[in-house]
């Protein structure tokens, strides 16, 4: 079965067209303001992560036609949704251990405790829009969004569910400043995957996905089961072969675990400015597990 994208959604400091991450990152742009978006209801005693991932969630159901006059178009049982976070809920953690460490487990806010949980995001994001599907929170570092999107095109692929949400997302703050020492995103991206055969919707299909101990491993086996990319989504541009295109996703702050995610919808925005080359979008790093997947916009006879 062929899964294909059929909903983005984008939310970066001064950007929402995927489009965009196809040039330099917006400079001087105000903060994400989740709700100027989707209201303020909802959205108290959340943490940024997943008052952020609630806005995407919002704008990818949408697109992809699931989601209208508030309410799910489909069964809910039927859509599900996978977060990729590494960062997501640090600042509450590790809040939580202070208060702990000074006065002990009664110092604790039972407002924000239940934000302590990994799966925070993904678990507000079902309840908010009736996704009753498989939920899953994937935060195993660099190649976190793209295992992502593998999974839940697997789920897709398995009949589990109709639809998969995918969220990438990760906070801007003191905690995941220090963690990786510099600016973080403070935004992210979210697809839609769905079955791609007679969907009006699809926007990129989704072709071999890899994993290797390296990133030119992936690249070589990319090329070796599905040649002819003209755009590569990557952080390495020594692997991009002459007369291909290159995008890294650079001034955005550290992406991590929203990485993978936003490669997607970049390779959405390249499907939308009419390119119907494959894309390939590879993750990882020195001494560290490496992922690649091949994006393929759907033409009009696709």
């Amino acid at each position: 079965m062929s899964v294909a994208i059929t909903g983005v959604g984008l939310l970066l400091p001064g950007l929402t067209d995927p489009q965009g991450l196809l040039g330099p990152a917006v400079s001087g742009a105000d903060p994400v303001d989740p709700a100027a978006l989707i209201g303020k209801k909802g959205l108290r005693y959340k943490d940024r992560a997943t008052q952020i991932g609630l806005c995407l969630a919002s704008a990818a159901l949408t697109d992809a036609g699931l989601l209208a006059d508030g309410g799910l178009t489909v069964p809910g049982e039927r859509v599900g949704i996978v977060v990729s976070t590494n960062l997501g809920n640090a600042d509450t953690v590790c809040r939580a251990v202070a208060t702990i460490a000074k006065e002990g487990t009664t110092g604790l806010s039972p407002m924000d405790t239940p934000n302590a949980s990994s799966n925070i995001t993904a678990s507000e994001t079902a309840i908010r829009f009736d996704l009753r599907g498989p939920n899953l929170t994937v935060c195993n570092g660099v190649t976190s969004g793209l295992d992502a999107v593998r999974w839940a095109a697997l789920t897709v692929r398995s009949g589990r569910a109709d639809h998969m949400l995918v969220l990438g997302v990760e906070p801007d703050n003191e905690v995941t400043r220090a963690l990786v020492g510099g600016p973080v995103v403070d935004g992210g991206a979210a697809v839609v995957l769905g079955r791609a055969a007679g969907n009006a919707r699809a926007k990129v299909t989704l072709g071999p996905a890899v994993r290797a101990a390296s990133l030119a491993a992936c690249a070589d086996e990319l090329t070796r089961t599905a040649p002819g990319a003209a755009g590569w989504l990557t952080d390495d541009p020594a692997l991009v072969p002459v007369g291909a295109e290159h995008f890294g996703l650079h001034g955005w702050g550290e992406c991590s675990g929203a990485l993978g995610v936003l490669q997607c919808v970049a390779a959405a925005g390249w499907a939308a400015t009419g390119r119907t080359e494959p894309v390939y979008a590879l993750l990882g790093g020195a001494g560290t597990a490496s992922a690649g997947l091949v994006l393929t916009p759907r033409g009009p006879s696709s």
